[in-house]
């Protein structure tokens, strides 16, 4: 049994532990460990205590593990250097295969993810990247879900801007396949969902599911930057996160991929189709 683990990092977030629970139900005799600082609320997988800030907590997430999925810390402008050693000692430790998560509109050489990307790519013996566009889930959580129910509003600097939104599920479905497919991937996912829209065309798409008016309200980066600031973020994050909606204004997102059905067999889920089973998250707050 050993030499056979599959380690999820960010195994209780959103695509890591959609990823574990679809490896434990349809790959019997798979032994899933997810490495996190807090136990998931999951049957049938291992857990072990993980920091990245902790190397101490790193060997003995790695024992006897063939394949990683890597999800970087959260809210860190530069993690490379708490993840590029642990990328280093997974390798040298047996991992074979590396399934990382990254986004579709960071460079394969930008901020944030860059330094990561390019290890996995050029170290790794079996790779993927995983470059969604922006979760439909962040409708329904801390990022908009707070301004929907309390004002019907979805606030941005992103302007006209279109964006190919995702579920997270459908991503968690190229994950598995970027794991388990015996023919290693080696390439990068860019993955969407099957429409590119605004964020007004994503607000009325809500709004009709929800039975209420919803609106986007476009503001500028500074203002943007002011206010994920003061959700907690740093300076330095909160001006790469603001900068992110510029591109967006200009064209960055506008785009729908194939990757989804290709990959996995089957269609992406819709906006509309989100919008309708979330109805309930965006009643009045």
């Amino acid at each position: 049994m050993n030499g056979n683990r599959i380690l999820i990092t960010g195994g209780t977030g959103t695509t890591g532990g959609r990823i574990a629970k679809r490896l434990i139900s349809s790959f019997e005799g798979s032994i899933v460990r997810i490495a996190s600082r807090r136990k998931p609320l999951m049957s049938g997988a291992e857990h072990v205590y993980f920091d990245w800030n902790d190397e101490t907590t790193h060997r003995e997430a790695l024992k006897h593990v063939a394949k990683l999925y890597l999800v970087a810390p959260v809210g860190v402008y530069d993690p490379s250097n708490a993840v590029l050693p642990f990328v280093e000692r997974a390798l040298e430790s047996g991992v074979r295969r590396i399934v990382m998560l990254s986004a579709a509109i960071i460079d394969e050489d930008g901020p944030v993810f860059g330094k990561i990307h390019q290890a996995v790519k050029d170290l790794a013996p079996e790779w993927a990247i995983l470059k969604p566009s922006y979760f439909m889930q962040n409708f329904i959580n801390v990022q908009h879900a707070d301004s929907i129910k309390t004002s019907g509003e979805i606030i941005t600097a992103s302007g006209d801007g279109k964006v190919g939104f995702v579920d997270a599920d459908d991503i968690a479905e190229v994950g598995v396949r970027a794991l388990m497919d015996d023919i290693p991937h080696n390439t990068d996912h860019v993955i969407t969902g099957p429409q590119a829209l605004s964020y007004a065309e994503a607000a009325a798409i809500i709004g009709e599911a929800a039975g209420r008016t919803v609106s986007h309200v476009n503001i500028s980066v500074s203002a943007l930057k002011d206010r994920l600031m003061k959700a907690g973020l740093s300076p330095e994050y909160a001006s790469f996160m603001a900068d992110l909606d510029q591109k967006i204004k200009h064209g960055a997102e506008n785009r729908i991929t194939n990757t989804v059905e290709r990959v996995t067999g089957r269609k992406p889920r819709s906006l509309a189709a989100f919008a309708e089973s979330h109805a309930r998250s965006w009643n009045h707050a």
